[in-house]
């Protein structure tokens, strides 16, 4: 198996979790396509990362493009193996005061862009007839948390679509499944923990292994399920997270 090219699309793939995942599988000897929206970071990560990882630059808002770049992507690779769905948008705000536009806007880009670009990847796997797509949930989906039920909504529905697509895509050799990283230190999260000492201290209190997780943490679970390791997997959601999912 590691003798055979592999090809992977990370969507959201220069920063933060995507970055990390990105590193891995490029580490791992995958060619590794990045999907974003800000060229410049793209640039220089693959510039950083070397000859086996390149970029496609795309708003995943702009759902009607999807279909051509994967087109674009297989044409030039002339394969994809994997793809993690890991590119998404938050916004924070009390729900009596979210707009239909504000909902709207945070469900185009975490469910529908993930459910086309899985639909035209999908089809590409199905004619090699094996692939691994790993979507990307989150505790919001574990579990009610204030301020944001867009981004809840849509993680709820990416883990229901992860069980769907698993159970019609798997007799075609294709698997799917889901990472629903716990609080992951990042430059973005440790700023804003550090900042509200209540809410750090309520982080940490209800995570039993008592300190955050990394991005690597993530990007290992990823790499698994997409790997042969967890080629009799398919359909799960895996909680990386400490045990807060579980933990009170």
């Amino acid at each position: 198996m590691t003798n055979k090219k592999r090809v992977a699309i990370v969507t959201g793939g220069a920063a933060g979790l995507g970055l990390a995942i990105t590193k891995k599988l490029v580490a791992e000897q995958i060619t590794t396509v990045m999907i974003g929206r800000n060229e410049e970071n793209l640039r220089d990560t693959a510039a950083e990362l070397g000859s086996l990882c390149s970029y496609k630059v795309l708003d995943l808002q702009q759902i009607t493009s999807i279909p051509a770049l994967v087109e674009e992507i297989t044409a030039e690779f002339g394969q994809i193996d994997i793809l993690v769905n890991n590119a998404g948008i938050n916004h924070k705000k009390p729900f009596l005061e979210v707009t239909d536009d504000e909902f709207l806007h945070v469900i185009q880009t975490n469910v529908l862009a993930v459910f086309a670009i899985s639909r035209e990847v999908a089809k590409v796997m199905n004619s090699a007839g094996s692939g691994s797509i790993v979507n990307i949930s989150s505790m919001a989906a574990q579990y009610g948390i204030p301020k944001v039920i867009a981004y809840t909504a849509a993680k709820s529905a990416i883990e229901g679509m992860t069980k769907a697509m698993a159970v019609e895509l798997s007799p075609l050799g294709i698997r799917i499944n889901c990472v629903a990283p716990g609080f992951i230190k990042t430059d973005m999260s440790s700023k804003a923990l550090d900042n509200d000492p209540e809410r750090k201290n309520k982080v940490l209190s209800r995570t039993p292994m008592g300190h955050l997780g990394l991005p690597e943490d993530i990007a290992d679970a990823v790499y698994y399920l997409s790997s042969e390791s967890a080629k009799y997997v398919t359909g799960v959601v895996i909680p990386v997270d400490g045990g807060n999912s579980i933990g009170f």
